[in-house]
């Protein structure tokens, strides 16, 4: 009786409501429609609830009730202001398109979404590569020389090379913050010491270098040498430079780089990509803390409007939220790319370019949805390293879109490091304008051009 009760509830509401109905709700069930007949990876019967601002308790529960469903998450609370969104488990034969366009039409829910997982934006470690050159990081004028590098050696020679008072989410796998080129600039939480108490009250106990999502615990680096990917992209960002050991990122000090851990061994959950998104936008809004920007080399789901949602509470927070373009080399244009693809003004998306200038094989790109390229093929950084049993520095190079973005994150913190009180709009305005025209990525990209660190 209960699974007939489900289909019944299903059936009236949209007959009653009609598909034009639902289509004109809050958030966009065609688009997360498109997404689950494409075919786009998500987690199996679960619904991202988005509930209307004011919505009672009573109607809440009614929802749930209707559908026969579970809850198994709070991923952001509501209040008398905001609604709450709820993360529901579905029973096993209900349909999840029409579970969409259901609520999406029922008066105390905005929208409703699958929970899409994503996956990092790296290909294949580059076994081949044995001289280590950190290609990515030179300019046309320095020693060793590639015009077609980030400049930021160029910007390093003027004397730039500290990002003091600056703050980086890296919303990724975790990150190895014991490594020799890391642990500098590994962020240490002043508002919530270790000692069992979430002395802050942000949810999250003793999160003293971030947190983890997807494990639920404050140890970032819980997955040991799986966060190599999380590692890789830290290390381009702010490896410590002038130390003589192994690499170093655009910013070689003062910057401070905070762990928003969410992708696991098998992926992430748009759940835990928008806590973690409002994780740095808490700890902005609340204490007052510098984060200039998120680097979100992860991709794959369909469009998410409360993904988006939360991309926009960043924005409101003067949070960027730059992003890699993905390695499935199609237009983005013709075929959206998530995250990358959000219009939000405060969303930069980064292609891959090669070390002659070429646009990267496997990168995506798009006229007007790709804004710029920036290294990402044979790139060099931190990972960590399995010995005897025990974590230990390492380095490997990478190839990805995942490796572009960081460099565009790292140029981010520089030109705000020696602008204090910049905005999102003019640092992604200084980063787009500063591009070298570049021919692989004209008609490509929205600036035709590629990353240029010392341009600014």
């Amino acid at each position: 009786m209960k699974k007939n009760r489900m289909a019944v509830w299903v059936g009236l509401t949209l007959v009653a409501m009609g598909a034009a109905q639902a289509a004109s709700a809050g958030g966009r069930p065609d688009l997360v429609i498109k997404g689950l007949k494409e075919g786009k990876p998500h987690a199996s019967g679960e619904l991202l609830v988005k509930y209307r601002d004011g919505a009672a308790a009573a109607d809440r529960q009614a929802v749930v009730h209707g559908l026969g469903a579970q809850k198994l998450d709070t991923v952001r609370r509501g209040n008398g202001r905001t609604g709450e969104i709820a993360l529901l488990k579905l029973p096993g034969n209900m349909d999840l398109s029409a579970a969409v366009q259901a609520l999406s039409a029922d008066p105390a829910v905005e929208y409703a979404e699958p929970n899409w997982t994503y996956q990092h934006h790296a290909v294949s470690n580059d076994t081949y590569s044995t001289n280590g050159s950190l290609w990515g990081m030179y300019g046309d004028a320095g020693t060793p020389a590639n015009a077609y590098g980030s400049q930021a050696s160029e910007a390093w020679a003027a004397g730039h090379t500290s990002c003091g008072n600056v703050v980086i989410g890296v919303i990724d796998e975790g990150i190895y913050f014991n490594h020799e080129d890391l642990a500098a600039n590994i962020w240490t939480n002043p508002y919530d010491p270790v000692d069992g108490v979430d002395n802050d009250g942000n949810g999250y106990v003793d999160d003293v270098r971030g947190w983890d999502f997807d494990g639920n615990s404050n140890n970032i680096n819980s997955g040991g040498a799986n966060d190599d990917h999380g590692t890789h992209v830290a290390g381009t960002i702010a490896g410590v430079g002038g130390n003589g050991k192994g690499v170093a990122g655009v910013c070689w000090s003062g910057v401070k780089l905070i762990s928003g851990k969410f992708l696991g061994r098998r992926g992430g959950s748009t759940a835990n990509a928008i806590k973690a998104i409002d994780y740095f936008t808490d700890l902005k809004t609340r204490h007052g803390l510098n984060i200039v920007a998120t680097n979100n080399s992860w991709g794959g789901g369909g469009f998410s409007q409360a993904l988006q949602d939360a991309i926009t509470r960043a924005g409101n927070a003067e949070i960027l939220f730059i992003a890699a373009a993905g390695n499935d080399a199609y237009d983005n244009d013709a075929t959206a790319s998530y995250p990358s693809n959000y219009p939000n003004a405060n969303v930069i998306a980064v292609a891959s370019t090669t070390s002659t200038g070429g646009l990267s094989s496997f990168s995506q790109w798009g006229r007007t949805t790709v804004d710029l390229g920036a290294p990402g093929s044979g790139i060099w950084s931190t990972v960590p390293k399995s010995s005897k049993g025990a974590l230990v520095s390492g380095y490997a190079s990478y190839n990805g879109t995942s490796m572009a973005t960081p460099h565009v994150t790292g140029a981010a913190a520089l030109y705000a490091s020696t602008r204090p009180g910049s905005t999102a709009a003019q640092i992604k305005a200084a980063i787009l304008d500063a591009t070298v025209p570049t021919p692989s990525l004209q008609n490509k990209t929205v600036t035709g051009g590629r990353l240029n660190v010392s341009g600014f």
